[in-house]
């Protein structure tokens, strides 16, 4: 698995005396020659055991380069070039302060530009069982003096969450089901955090392939604990995927139905218990004897699609995923639209000291998830004060290392996640250029697509037959 520095390293480089960024860097300990991919913030993490040191590499090599021509000038920190040579300065050196020219000054506006933000962290290091291996997550001044952003690493991180364990377990049939036209239906469980984690699950009939059958995490929207029932939303959806030969796992996450735990803060956005139990399904499904455990895909609607992101960033072993009104954009954008704090206009019923009061979101999610905002931007500072932080916890920074292609489906007057978003991370994918991606956009249907569910089922179908079971796909 892909993972940055230990937490031991972390530690032992604090202990080193701190000298600004601002100081000349005239000795290089040595050259890296940059590779597709690459970024400063990850080459300084990766050598300096620091990601926001990398002024200091900027600050080392813009000296080589001052009377060695054979070193690249950097004027623009988010742009570095392949074939580029660096001047790595003594990563035993630690620093005191952090470039005042990395912060965003406008709200919503990402650290670094788009063509740089899929490839936030992309150098890899050798991995680690270490359990308490975490990357250095520094501070950021914040906006009054001697006020500093917290340090700890936090669960939500990307590189945090690379480097925890989904092992799943074996899955457990609860009950059987009524059978769907050509496959069977069951009420399963399975493990994650400990939790009793209940599931929807199809197994088609017939003679079943030589390596297993493949199969689909399918990834529920936000609805409201008390009214979720395992066997009751998503029927149509599950059924389409089922009858056309995959293996279905559709789980009630944590809080859900019967599913052990509690539903979480923030949703799917605050923590990443949600992605936690999507990621212990598929290894659940990788253990199970009718499943090829090289053959799985990722299917989410809604909170369900930033679900499919992140899962896609962490782990290598979904092929593809398809994303309905995904909730993909970056965090600025989902907290501007949903913090009804901020958003006074959407939400003029509601009051900024609502936000701090906490409430039970099976009551009011809104009210939740401005509470986890408010606690978050507390910690760790807003996204204008302290972004380097916020792309570290964000997918859409990490879209270098995504496992599989990826299809968008969104309605053109969607009234819950609003197409931008989705557009958004198109744009993004075409920057990064790693991974094939389709948009398809629906004039005037629904958060679910109602109107056009057939043709967007078949394009669904379509491309999980052609990227997770290999088939070559016809043109529409």
């Amino acid at each position: 698995m892909r993972i940055q520095l230990s937490l031991a390293l972390f530690l032992l480089l604090s202990l080193f005396p701190k000298i600004g960024y601002g100081q000349s860097e005239t000795v290089c300990t040595r050259d890296v020659i940059v590779n597709a991919g690459d970024t400063l913030i990850g080459l300084a993490g990766a050598y300096l055991g620091d990601p926001l040191a990398y002024p200091r590499i900027i600050a080392a090599t813009n000296d080589a380069a001052s009377v060695d021509d054979s070193y690249s000038v950097i004027d623009n920190e988010g742009r570095i070039m392949v074939g580029w040579t660096l001047c790595l300065p003594d990563p035993l050196i630690a620093t005191q302060s952090h470039s005042s020219a990395a912060r965003s000054t406008t709200p919503g506006v990402d650290l670094l530009p788009t063509t740089a933000a899929s490839a936030i962290v992309t150098t890899t290091i050798a991995p680690t069982n270490s359990a308490t291996a975490s990357p250095a997550v520094a501070a950021r001044t914040g906006t009054q003096p001697g006020q500093e952003w917290s340090t700890d690493p936090d669960p939500l991180q990307i590189e945090v969450m690379r480097q925890q364990s989904y092992p799943g377990s074996q899955i457990t049939v609860e009950e059987v089901l009524e059978p769907g036209i050509n496959y069977s239906r069951y009420v399963v469980s399975y493990l994650s955090d400990g939790l009793t984690i209940y599931a929807l699950m199809t197994i088609p009939f017939g003679v079943q392939p030589a390596d297993g059958w493949p199969a689909i995490v399918f990834n529920h929207g936000y609805i409201t604990p008390s009214q979720y029932r395992t066997t009751e939303r998503y029927t149509a959806y599950v059924d389409m995927l089922a009858r056309n030969g995959y293996i279905v796992l559709k789980p009630d996450l944590r809080g859900h139905g019967n599913s052990g735990g509690e539903e979480v803060i923030g949703g799917g956005y605050g923590t990443p218990d949600y992605t936690v139990d999507v990621l212990n399904a598929v290894a659940s499904l990788q253990a199970h004897e009718d499943v090829d455990p090289n053959r799985i895909g990722m299917w989410g609607h809604s909170m369900g699609g930033q679900l499919t992101l992140r899962a896609m960033v962490v782990t290598d072993d979904i092929k593809a995923g398809v994303i309905w009104g995904g909730v993909v954009s970056p965090y600025p954008d989902i907290i501007e639209r949903w913090d009804f704090t901020r958003n006074t206009d959407r939400f003029p019923g509601m009051s900024a000291s609502q936000a701090i009061t906490s409430q039970s979101s099976a009551g009011n999610w809104l009210r939740d998830f401005s509470h986890w905002v408010s606690d978050f931007t507390a910690k760790y500072g807003d996204f204008d004060e302290n972004p380097l932080f916020w792309a570290t916890i964000s997918p859409n920074n990490f879209l270098e290392d995504l496992s599989g292609p990826i299809e968008l489906h969104h309605s053109t007057t969607d009234e819950m996640v609003p197409l931008a978003w989705s557009e958004t991370l198109a744009q993004q994918l075409d920057a990064a250029d790693q991974q094939p991606y389709d948009l398809f956009t629906y004039s005037g249907d629904n958060h679910n697509i109602s109107a056009n569910f057939g043709i967007a089922m078949q394009r669904t179908v379509a491309f999980f037959d052609q990227y997770v079971k290999g088939q070559e796909r016809l043109s529409e």
